[in-house]
């Protein structure tokens, strides 16, 4: 049973930074197209960033030069680093796998197998 379990989330001032953890059991991160989507109050997901088997990443334009997406093989984790946060990051966000090893066009998810609960991220302003 594939389970994925986000942490990290919290309250933030603009300007500061959140590590979000995603920590996959029954599924090889290594192996596959991971990605971290997010969704607003009132708004459909949105893809934040993916990665590829072999590390390629693709980001979204609003995260571009300030989000890290990076997986660790060893704990089997996914991350997303979060810098130079803005009030309109905030959103439920949530991690995702994919069955196939490379990623498509960055879009809200629909395409991906499993899904973790979501972790809560609020910046003020």
């Amino acid at each position: 049973q594939v389970q994925l379990v986000e942490s990290g989330g919290g309250s933030v001032q603009a300007g500061g930074s959140l590590r979000l953890s995603c920590a996959v059991s029954g599924y090889t991160v290594k192996s596959y197209c991971m990605g971290w989507f997010r969704q607003a109050p009132g708004k459909p997901r949105e893809g934040v960033a993916n990665i590829n088997s072999d590390g390629i990443t693709t980001y979204a334009d609003p995260v571009k030069g300030r989000f890290t997406i990076s997986k660790d093989i060893d704990k089997n984790s996914l991350y997303l680093q979060m810098d130079s946060l803005k009030p309109e990051a905030t959103a439920v966000y949530y991690c995702a796998a994919d069955r196939v090893p490379r990623c498509g066009i960055l879009t809200a998810g629909y395409e991906f197998n499993y899904w973790g609960t979501g972790t809560q991220v609020t910046v003020s302003s």
